[in-house]
């Protein structure tokens, strides 16, 4: 299972992401860290992650890849986070066949209905047990 974080800006969100994914999950769990930027990047890294890459290159090149992809919902929204997510990124998140599982989180002039507003770690905690679930539905095959 090959499981890409997508974060931009600073990385904190990815980060957070990465961090619970390591502790919740098996050891062999392939982690990717994608960012918009090297600091994105090198924050999910350090934060546990595989390996990473940075930019619009490494997105559009990794994300047909994965399996599961999380992050926040920016990441299909063209010129998302300050316009680091470029609408070529969100066309390949969008078109890749992995899974997503995606935090109703956005800055972008978006808002997504029936949602309750959720403090980051509440939404982190519901996306780590997402991808736990998926992972247990597979293994059962």
């Amino acid at each position: 299972m090959k499981i890409a974080v997508i974060d931009g800006q600073g990385g904190g969100i990815g980060r957070v992401i990465v961090e619970r994914l390591r502790k919740d999950l098996p050891e062999d769990t392939e982690i990717i860290a994608l960012g918009t930027n090297a600091l994105a990047a090198a924050q999910m890294i350090k934060a546990g992650a595989n390996e990473g890459a940075s930019g619009e290159a490494a997105v559009i090149f990794n994300t047909p890849k994965a399996d599961l992809i999380v992050g926040t919902i920016n990441i299909i929204i063209a010129n998302s986070m300050m316009g680091e997510f470029t609408a070529p990124m969100a066309e390949a998140v969008a078109q890749s066949s992995a899974q997503k599982i995606l935090l109703p989180l956005t800055r972008s002039n978006v808002k997504i209905v029936m949602t309750r507003e959720e403090p980051l770690p509440h939404l982190v905690e519901a996306a780590i047990n997402e991808v736990k679930e998926i992972l247990e539905v597979g293994t059962d095959v």
